[in-house]
């Protein structure tokens, strides 16, 4: 079809006033009618509501506009949220048993935001809370005391009950769990000190490290006494490691002999 032939379709097509632009004709085709009746719309709720205000009732408080637009707005949105948070928490009780749906972090647990008062510890006094005689569990990692009562394996009878009521930061580096159970760090491998820097920033920021790891509260601090430089460094539970220790350390001691000669 030629563009002439468009053209003489177009205008035997009928014409109505364009709603938007005053003094112009449009098409009636079916394209257009979208437009078309949206502006009919409009123009009928405009009628809608000049006539509601024009009823001009002074009297009690105004009635609700029936042709004000619904906005759900920032009001409306913070009920839904918090309709769909109690929803959640319900249906989580009701099928796993918990609110949180089983999920146990620190950043579910209220003490996380409104912290009790840390104390500071004694190492005789640490040792006393060894989830025993219906105390609670602490363990400490580089001087900062956690409660674990909530880790089943640190309860007495626990696979790692060995580990509470002392700072067994070496321990958790080197995996000598039951040589290592001191705050003594000296000597540790860079790949020693990277493991151990690993569990403290777990313990500090709730990364799941082990089972319990989730859900520990820092509870305070355990004041040490300090180690003497000249006392022996821990040997490593692993022959092999320390064998590669004792080598490193004749080296180190050749290297300054020489240097100092």
């Amino acid at each position: 079809m030629s563009w002439m032939n468009i053209v003489y379709m177009n205008n035997l097509e009928p014409k109505v006033k364009d709603p938007y632009i005053p003094d112009r004709m449009v098409s009636a085709k079916s394209a257009n009618q979208p437009f078309l009746a949206h502006r009919e719309y409009r123009e009928r709720q405009e009628a809608l509501h000049l006539e509601w205000i024009a009823k001009g009732e002074p009297v009690a408080p105004l009635p609700r506009d029936p042709t004000q637009p619904t906005e759900v707005g920032v009001l409306g949105l913070f009920k839904f949220l918090v309709y769909l948070t109690v929803f959640l928490a319900l249906t989580g009780k009701f099928i796993t048993g918990s609110y949180t749906w089983e999920y146990e972090t620190r950043w579910v647990q209220l003490k996380t935001f409104w912290p009790s008062d840390q104390r500071l510890f004694s190492e005789t006094t640490l040792a006393e809370f060894n989830g025993e005689n219906d105390r609670p569990t602490f363990l400490a990692i580089d001087g900062d005391v956690y409660d674990v009562s909530k880790g089943k394996s640190y309860q007495p009878g626990g696979s790692y009950h060995f580990m509470v009521g002392r700072d067994a930061a070496r321990a958790f580096g080197t995996g000598c769990f039951q040589t290592h159970r001191t705050h003594d760090l000296r000597g540790l491998s860079q790949q020693e000190y990277e493991v151990h820097g690993l569990v403290g920033r777990a313990c500090n920021t709730g990364n799941s490290f082990s089972q319990i790891i989730k859900t520990i509260v820092k509870v305070g601090r355990v004041s040490h006494p300090p180690i003497n430089p000249a006392s022996p460094i821990p040997e490593h539970c692993d022959a092999k490691k320390q064998a590669k220790i004792d080598e490193a350390n004749r080296e180190a001691a050749k290297r300054a002999a020489a240097a100092a000669s």
